[in-house]
């Protein structure tokens, strides 16, 4: 039987292993934390061998995001004014997990799969995919991210080969496929998940033109040219002009913000969070979409799907995400990144769109809950223990499950691994595993491919 080592005395190493780095940059002394987290586990053992990995994930330190949620999940202690923005766990190849293998050493998801395709994904999913799908990622929000559409797959595949002829380096600000794939998103609210979300219903579109006194003169071009009209009419609006119709808005709203007379279900309280402290300046033209569209709230449990076309951003909050494995992006606003407004409005469903809340599916496991979405690419569960409860399940292809809350101890072929809190394995395809509460309580998410894809 493998056994896991003491939590004080792994803490300890984990602590002296983070605090030896200190002529190190940030990003290079965690990769060195990490490098000697993976000895120590090596040295205990803590593998069930060949089909079945302990996943170290990486973190992304985007300007957007906390400073406390992913570092206390993952047990890592924070560095001061260090933004954690996102934990991906998955084989994309800009920021691939890492896998302990059984001589100590560690190799890259992305690289294992390509050595070994069949045995990893599968064989019906290696003649699918070729590659992992799909992407895992804790995400932070403390800061509002860009607006934002995704291509469809055929899209995608123009775009991506059209950048190429142009000879636009993949690496440049100006280029808006990274790749040749969609990137379907489904996002899992872990607190009060703020977001913007398609376009407003007509009637509500329409009431948001009356009440504004701003956009009073805006009641025309909607009446004869519906969203698009309108949306092209903003986008397109010389800067000065953005200035001098959004600067009387939002210096009337900071006076409210700075009273707390704003609640969040007001988009006056998003838009004035965006010039908070801000003196003179263009103003962005995404402070428009903050008013045409859906205003979500979702509590923790709750989930929607962002297809592609669908414009959305998110505002505040903590949650976990999994879509297509992509990096195509083109932005809308709220951003100093490259905004393409030709592409942008090619892209874009000019559609009003009422926001599904998915609550999830209970599946026959009583402590299994379904996220479903219409992706072939990816599905997202919720699994929920009580102490000596336990999850069984054979692996289709390969997934990943991480441990939200808790502890438990994973038994597969006969061996034992204990997976707690912020911690993530890897299953591959054809392996049976259980998964143990050994705590009061304990929740995991699991990241697979659904059987029934196109």
């Amino acid at each position: 039987m493998l056994t896991a080592y003491p939590d004080h005395q792994f803490a300890e190493r984990e602590e002296k292993a983070y605090t030896d780095r200190e002529n190190n940059s940030r990003i290079q002394g965690y990769s060195d934390f990490l490098s000697k987290a993976h000895k120590v586990f090596f040295s205990m053992s803590m593998i069930v061998k060949d089909r079945v990995g302990r996943l170290f994930g990486k973190i992304q330190h985007y300007s957007w995001g906390g400073y406390n949620f992913i570092p206390m999940l993952i047990g890592l202690k924070p560095e001061p004014d260090m933004t954690y923005a996102e934990y991906w766990m998955g084989a994309h190849e800009k920021a691939p997990s890492q896998i302990l293998r059984n001589d100590g050493t560690t190799i890259a998801l992305n690289e294992l799969i390509k050595e070994q395709p069949e045995k990893t994904l599968g064989p019906r999913m290696f003649q699918r995919y070729g590659r992992l799908p799909f992407l895992l990622k804790v995400m932070d929000v403390r800061e509002m991210l860009s607006i934002q559409v995704h291509p469809t797959k055929s899209e995608a595949e123009i775009g991506f080969a059209r950048e190429n002829e142009m000879g636009i380096p993949l690496d440049a600000p100006e280029r808006n496929y990274k790749d040749n794939n969609h990137k379907p998103e489904l996002t899992v609210a872990l607190s009060d998940l703020w977001l913007l979300y398609g376009f407003r219903p007509e009637n509500q579109f329409q009431e948001v033109l009356n009440q504004v006194p701003e956009f009073h003169a805006l009641q025309p071009v909607f009446a004869s040219g519906g969203y698009f009209g309108l949306y092209k009419y903003v986008m397109e609006m010389p800067q000065e002009l953005v200035n001098a119709l959004l600067n009387t808005l939002v210096e009337r709203i900071l006076q409210k913000y700075n009273a707390e007379e704003l609640e969040e279900a007001s988009p006056d309280y998003w838009v004035a969070k965006t010039r908070v402290g801000k003196q003179g300046g263009d103003y962005d033209r995404g402070i428009f979409s903050m008013y045409f569209f859906n205003l979500v709230k979702l509590k923790q449990g709750q989930a929607t799907f962002q297809d592609a076309g669908i414009p959305h951003a998110y505002l505040q909050g903590q949650s976990i995400e999994i879509m297509a494995n992509s990096d195509n992006v083109i932005r809308g606003g709220l951003t100093l990144k490259h905004v393409d407004v030709p592409e942008l409005l090619r892209l874009i469903t000019f559609k009003s769109v009422i926001p599904e809340i998915i609550v999830g599916r209970q599946s026959d496991n009583p402590h299994e809950r379904f996220y479903e979405s219409p992706s072939h690419d990816f599905c997202l569960s919720r699994i929920q223990l009580s102490k000596d409860d336990f999850y069984e399940s054979s692996a289709n292809s390969i997934e990943i499950l991480l441990v939200l809350s808790g502890e438990t101890m994973l038994d597969s072929a006969g061996k034992h691994m204990l997976v707690k809190k912020g911690e993530s394995i890897v299953v591959f395809a054809g392996v049976n595993y259980l998964m143990r509460a050994i705590s009061e309580d304990a929740v995991l998410f699991r990241a697979f491919i659904p059987s029934n894809g196109a």
